[in-house]
């Protein structure tokens, strides 16, 4: 499985910006999409925005003109503006991409990254 290098997070205050970075430790033999989750303690992750190997994104409603996802094969990175308290979460690359070996898909993650918006 690739591995993924998560950085950036921090502490912010609102109406401030942050960004995130996720690299593959290795070259990913073809990418399927590239997705940003986040996860509050004792709720589910959710997805927040992903970009698709053609470059088309999407994003949830809730970060919609303020969240920025961006990347290429084997780099994504989330520019994230105007942040809000309830954007505070700890942050998760994932990446879909196609196994060389056997054409199969395969899923990978990132450590996490905490990101605090204070009020």
């Amino acid at each position: 499985q690739v591995q993924l290098v998560q950085s950036g997070g921090g502490l912010v205050q609102a109406g401030g910006s942050l960004g995130l970075s996720c690299v593959a430790a290795e070259d990913i033999f073809k990418i399927n999409s590239w997705n940003w989750y986040r996860q509050i303690p004792g709720k589910e992750r959710e997805l927040v925005a992903s970009i698709r190997s053609g470059g088309s994104t999407n994003y949830a409603d809730s970060v919609k003109d303020r969240f920025s996802i961006s990347g290429d094969k084997n780099t994504v990175y989330l520019q994230m503006d105007n942040l809000k308290a309830e954007d505070t979460a700890v942050y998760y690359c994932n990446a879909l991409y196609w196994d060389s070996s056997d054409s199969s898909i395969q899923t990978a993650w990132g450590r996490g990254s905490q990101v605090t918006v204070s009020s």
